[in-house]
C-alpha cells in the first residue's frame, strides 16, 4: 500500500514499476478510480502519473476507453534503463559536490531506514523510503532541469 498523500512522482513508480515488473500486463486496462482507491490516492495524481507513463511509453491511452498498459519491447526497456541509469549517476556526481551537510544527513538517515525495511521484509514501506531517498538524491543535485529529466524518466 503506498502512503496517503503519495505525489504523482510516486505515483509514476509505483505504477511504471508494476508495469515493468510485469504485475500490470500488456494490454491491461487501468482503472484510475481502481488505482485511486489501491494507493489510497485521489484520481488527480493517478491521472497525471498515467500521462507521464504514456509519455515514456508505458501505457497507451485512448480516446473515450481510457489508459492500457503498453506492449513494451525489451529493447525499448534496456533503453529506458540506460537513460535512468544516466541520469541519476549525474545527480550522484552533483549530490555529491553540491548538497549541504544538512541534505547529506537527511540521505543517509533515509539509507539508513530504507536498509532496516529491507531487513524486516517490509517491501511496501520500503518502497516509500526508496522513492523519498532518490528524490533526496536529484533535489541535491541542485540541478532543476536535470531534476525535472530524472523525476520524469524515472
Amino acid at each position: 500500500m503506498i502512503r496517503s498523500g503519495t505525489t504523482v512522482d510516486q505515483m509514476v513508480r509505483a505504477i511504471g514499476d508494476r508495469i515493468v515488473t510485469g504485475y500490470l500486463r500488456p494490454g491491461e486496462k487501468l482503472d484510475e478510480t481502481w488505482l485511486a482507491a489501491r494507493f489510497d490516492v485521489s484520481r488527480t495524481p493517478v491521472r497525471e502519473a498515467l500521462g507521464q507513463l504514456s509519455a515514456m511509453g508505458l501505457v497507451e491511452r485512448r480516446p473515450n476507453r481510457g489508459a492500457i498498459v503498453a506492449v513494451v519491447t525489451q529493447e525499448h526497456l534496456a533503453s529506458m534503463f540506460e537513460s535512468m541509469a544516466e541520469l541519476e549517476a549525474i545527480c550522484a556526481r552533483f549530490s555529491a559536490e553540491r548538497m549541504t551537510g544538512g541534505e547529506r544527513r537527511a540521505l543517509e538517515m533515509e539509507h539508513q531506514a530504507s536498509a532496516r525495511l529491507v531487513q524486516l521484509g517490509a517491501e511496501e514501506d520500503y518502497e516509500y523510503f526508496n522513492t523519498e531517498f532518490h528524490s533526496r538524491l536529484y533535489r541535491g543535485a541542485h540541478n532543476a532541469h536535470i531534476q525535472d529529466l530524472t523525476v520524469t524518466t524515472r
